[in-house]
């Protein structure tokens, strides 16, 4: 039977740890419930995955797998009735190093001496966004910050989810580029070159294929250095590009135009957009504050736009599912289905619609192009690596000839 390590609280308040055997993880979360205690970690002995927490990192004060877990173990922890500086108390002491815990303890004092929750989340420097302090004052002032810090804990994971599969799709896809490349540079750099000799000492005129494929090779291996300083400086140029406004909006746009990347980044956009309005909604803040963060979480610069462009007009008294069709950008669907969620009364409810049905089209997306995607750059590194391969073949064939 598995050894598992845990901390909770006491129904006194106080912190306890220790371990625990036990067949799973639920069942020791399911026994220290039983003693009245409140869960708050839980792991087999010597592993890293706590069962609580699912975000990762975002550097600066605390990063997201911390601000995952203050979350959820906050609204635990208030959700069983204990007060809100004591629960930052016993979240300060098991604040996993110390700069956890000086940023807890920060919070605990700024609360103690009579600020709001969401003031002293304010003043951290910029750890906590717009969209969590937000949440959290719509907490506070519906009297509902325990079910606020739940939902809060839920879209950061839902949001984590959908950029980790994003993520993890582009393992492959990546892997499988950087073998082809690293298989191309070996060719022309180390094989090739050990031919160019021979073919020197017979003499003769080869393939004009032979002739590419040397001098490609002798590019790679005489002047890395200056395709290097060239690749540094594009990136560079690309950089300072999108840092202008108005390029980075003109960039945006072809992306958003192009085929098959364009209906993705819509998609994802969409999906991000969705949720965090509809959660904000949920949570009570006004449509016009909620757009506003909403707008901020928005990467693609035309479509954050079109969301600006939107919010002004939803201000004057217009809907928001026919504003946002304005831009002719977002998808048809989730416009349609705002627009019901509007009819009925539960646009934020039908915007959380919106985003878990993004969310499944965009995994479906990503799968779909990875099947074209992956056979496409096999069939390229095997025409590359053939032709070198022929070139070779037939500059030996043509010395043989002028031999024979």
């Amino acid at each position: 039977m598995p050894l598992f390590e845990y901390k909770a609280v006491s129904p006194t308040g106080e912190t306890v740890q220790g371990t625990m055997d036990a067949i799973s993880m639920e069942t020791v979360i399911a026994k220290l419930q039983e003693a009245g205690n409140i869960p708050l970690q839980a792991r087999e002995a010597g592993k890293g995955g706590l069962s609580l927490d699912v975000f990762r990192p975002r550097r600066r004060g605390m990063n997201s797998r911390e601000i995952g877990q203050f979350t959820m173990q906050l609204s635990t922890l208030l959700g069983a009735g204990l007060p809100l500086d004591r629960s930052l108390q016993v979240l300060q002491e098991l604040g996993e190093n110390e700069r956890v815990q000086r940023t807890v303890a920060d919070i605990r004092d700024r609360v103690r001496e009579g600020g709001s929750l969401s003031e002293a989340l304010e003043a951290q420097h910029g750890t906590f966004g717009r969209l969590f302090i937000n949440m959290v004052n719509a907490g506070e002032i519906g009297g509902t910050l325990d079910h606020t810090l739940d939902r809060l804990s839920d879209y950061l994971e839902r949001s984590r989810e959908l950029k980790d599969s994003v993520i993890s799709a582009m393992i492959y896809p990546v892997l499988l580029i950087l073998l082809a490349a690293g298989s191309l540079v070996l060719l022309l750099v180390y094989v090739i070159p050990q031919f160019t000799p021979i073919f020197e000492e017979l003499g003769g005129d080869l393939p004009l294929v032979t002739k590419i494929v040397l001098a490609v090779g002798s590019v790679l291996q005489n002047f890395w250095w200056g395709l290097i300083a060239l690749t540094v400086i594009a990136v560079l140029w690309f950089r300072g590009m999108l840092a202008d406004s108005v390029r980075k909006l003109a960039w945006d746009g072809r992306v958003l135009a192009a085929r098959w990347v364009g209906d993705l980044i819509a998609k994802i956009e969409t999906a991000r957009f969705s949720r965090t309005l509809g959660t904000l909604l949920l949570n009570g803040v006004p449509l016009l504050s909620a757009m506003s963060i909403g707008a901020n979480v928005v990467g693609n610069s035309v479509l954050k736009q079109d969301v600006k462009d939107a919010s002004r007009e939803v201000k004057t008294g217009g809907g928001l599912a026919r504003n946002l069709a304005r831009g002719q950008r977002f998808p048809r669907l989730a416009l349609q289905m705002i627009s019901v969620g509007e009819e009925t009364g539960k646009l934020d409810v039908m915007l959380l619609k919106v985003a878990d049905t993004y969310d499944r089209e965009v995994r479906n997306t990503i799968d779909r192009l990875l099947s074209v995607f992956t056979p496409v750059v096999t069939l390229l590194l095997a025409v590359m690596i053939g032709t070198i391969v022929l070139s070779v073949l037939l500059a030996i064939l043509s010395i043989n000839e002028l031999v024979a």
